[in-house]
């Protein structure tokens, strides 16, 4: 009989490169002092058996960016379909929303930048899409990355998947790295306090032990009782479900946009790059019709965390093992300067406008952001759960409120993510001049709604690079 092991085989060899790292951080301390996560050191025990032994072996990278797609996805509906302990406030929200579009478009506008820099100078022939692939690594994460770079490919882009992949792994060695020394300074600077402002909602979280009445008990026992279904597999049946309704969602758009043709199915396609925001609005949409039916306490936290830092330990590792070193080797130059400047103006730029527009909690939201800006969802909740070790501030669902709100906001930025693409092709440079408009559009928005929410203290000390409250 003839099975296929393709993706049983990748998920063996990455389970294996954990658990060495496992093993050898007890070993060595310098791993523990910094905090690297075990899926990032295994990432890069993979990196050079993925591009050198595996294909001796006929292995190859595409599995681990499919798997790399599929489980940013199911990270973000594990997390959305988690209970709140806090009301969400609109204006944390709305901040928080105006936090991640000033990392698109300041990242897009340097990626963009340094790239024609390159192309009127040492590069001419690198393809003029190269630098938002800083931005699809850093703030969308590696899933986009190698979605969309992959898509470029198509265009000419040589190695656009890797490349994407590239900067999502450092990335993710910028929010480690980063955030760790950020976190020791917060603590030296007293920035991190046990209360920064608002009150937890006083009434317990949904799906508690305490908020369980007998009815809601006994609806449990039917679920989970002797005989029935494992917690952990009912939660991820709900979770897998949801991906599903996902995948259906979106073929029935992309079979709608087919009949506005070429133009239809490349929005067609971006939309699919950013499955995760559907996945997420949908998974919150559940969450509602679970609380109308009343087994919203069949789904918990503890069991969703769980699935959701397993896909991402996974989706980590597959990510940096997907990396093609020879690509790499291939763009070495504009990948380090812009990793560089990209992960510094990030960093600083996440500082300088939180402590001024957050008005609670402020570096608990700050180093989400951060993490989330560099890495992904999951990256920036390892930073926070650090300094709030049961999210207990409201920093973890305002923000995943934020990303369902983004999808508003993101609609002509990924539209406009191709059109240098179709300049390329086409040689049309006014795609050029249309996509800086756009990313500069964005930044002014940036600047208003900033002004706005900041008020008198907008420009405060406007010097330093964190204002205290």
């Amino acid at each position: 009989m003839s099975f296929s092991w393709s993706i049983f085989i990748d998920l063996g060899i990455i389970s294996i490169a954990l658990l060495i790292v496992t093993l050898a951080k007890t070993r060595i301390g310098f791993f523990d002092r910094y905090l690297i996560p075990n899926s990032i050191l295994a990432g890069f025990l993979l990196l050079p058996f993925y591009s050198y032994i595996g294909p001796l072996i006929s292995l190859n990278t595409e599995g681990l960016g499919s798997l790399v797609y599929h489980l940013l996805n199911l990270s973000f509906i594990a997390m959305s379909l988690r209970t709140r302990r806090y009301k969400t406030s609109g204006k944390g929200v709305f901040s928080m929303v105006i936090a991640i579009l000033s990392q698109y478009s300041l990242q897009s506008l340097l990626g963009l930048g340094i790239t024609f820099l390159f192309i009127f100078t040492i590069i001419p022939n690198l393809f003029p899409s190269f630098g938002l692939l800083i931005t699809l690594g850093f703030a969308l994460g590696p899933g986009q990355a190698f979605s969309i770079g992959t898509g470029w490919e198509e265009y000419g882009f040589y190695g656009g998947g890797s490349v994407g992949l590239t900067f999502a792994a450092i990335g993710f060695l910028w929010a480690c790295f980063g955030g760790i020394i950020l976190i020791n300074r917060a603590k030296q600077k007293g920035w991190i306090k046990k209360r920064q402002g608002g009150n937890p909602d006083k009434t317990i979280s949904p799906g508690s032990t305490q908020n369980r009445n007998a009815s809601t008990q006994k609806r449990l026992g039917s679920v989970f009782g002797s005989g029935t279904i494992d917690p952990l597999a009912y939660n991820l049946a709900v979770v897998l479900g949801i991906y599903l309704v996902t995948f259906l969602f979106l073929k029935l758009i992309t079979h709608m946009l087919s009949f506005a043709g070429d133009v239809g199915m490349d929005f067609a396609e971006g939309l699919w790059g950013i499955a995760f925001i559907f996945a997420s609005v949908i998974a919150v949409g559940v969450k509602k019709l679970f609380f109308l039916f009343g087994i919203d306490a069949t789904i918990d936290n503890e069991h969703l965390t769980r699935i959701a830092g397993t896909s991402v330990d996974i989706m980590v590792a597959a990510a940096i093992g997907a990396i093609s070193l020879v690509v790499l080797v291939h763009y070495w130059l504009p990948i380090t300067v812009l990793a560089v400047l990209g992960g510094v103006i990030t960093m600083f730029s996440v500082l300088w406008l939180s402590s001024r527009m957050f008005k609670d909690h402020i570096f608990y939201r700050t180093i989400l952001i951060y993490g989330a800006m560099t890495g992904t969802l999951p990256t920036g909740l390892a930073l926070l759960r650090m300094i709030d070790h049961d999210f207990e501030t409201p920093a973890s669902s305002d923000y995943m409120y934020a990303v369902g709100l983004m999808f508003i906001f993101a609609i002509p930025f990924i539209i406009s993510m191709n059109f240098p693409a179709y300049g390329y092709t086409t040689g049309r440079s006014i795609y050029y001049w249309i996509t800086f408009l756009i990313y500069f559009a964005y930044l002014i928005f940036v600047f208003i709604a900033y002004r706005v929410i900041a008020g008198k203290g907008a420009f405060k000390n406007a010097g330093r690079i964190w204002v205290e409250k």
